[in-house]
């Protein structure tokens, strides 16, 4: 089997393509949930502090001079960060939360027992008439 055609083989198996959406969709929401936690969240905990603004919060190491730009932790955006990644976490954790709930209702459920094959309904017949016999 060449190369491409194996690689081919894997790559269109079902677990790789969700794996893929997912992964596509998982980006698109943290771009939502950055944006929600550094537009619409921390302005009013900023403003409730102070009015700090998070992404300006910094720990000068060494000042500018001349040509040489400061040198600085950016904390702010560090708390910002974190923030995204609670968020995050939080959402994953409910929507797997939610998945187990409903394989676990999935399990639950009465399942009929297996139709005998056609061996099994041969012996039972062989066996009647043998006890009949």
């Amino acid at each position: 089997m060449g190369m491409m055609s194996e690689f081919k083989k894997f790559a269109m198996k079902g677990n790789v393509v969700d794996m893929a959406v997912g992964i596509v969709i998982g980006a698109a929401f943290g771009k939502i949930v950055s944006s929600f936690v550094s537009d619409i969240l921390m302005p009013p905990i900023g403003m409730m502090i102070g009015g700090v603004d998070f992404s300006q919060l910094v720990y000068t190491l060494q000042e500018a001079s001349g040509e040489i730009a400061a040198v600085t932790i950016n904390y702010g955006s560090f708390i910002q960060t974190a923030l995204d990644f609670i968020i995050i976490a939080l959402a994953i954790f409910m929507v797997v939360k939610g998945m187990n709930s409903m394989k676990k209702k999935e399990e639950e459920k009465p399942t009929a027992p297996p139709k005998p094959t056609n061996e099994e309904v041969l012996l039972a017949e062989i066996r009647d008439l043998l006890q009949k016999g």
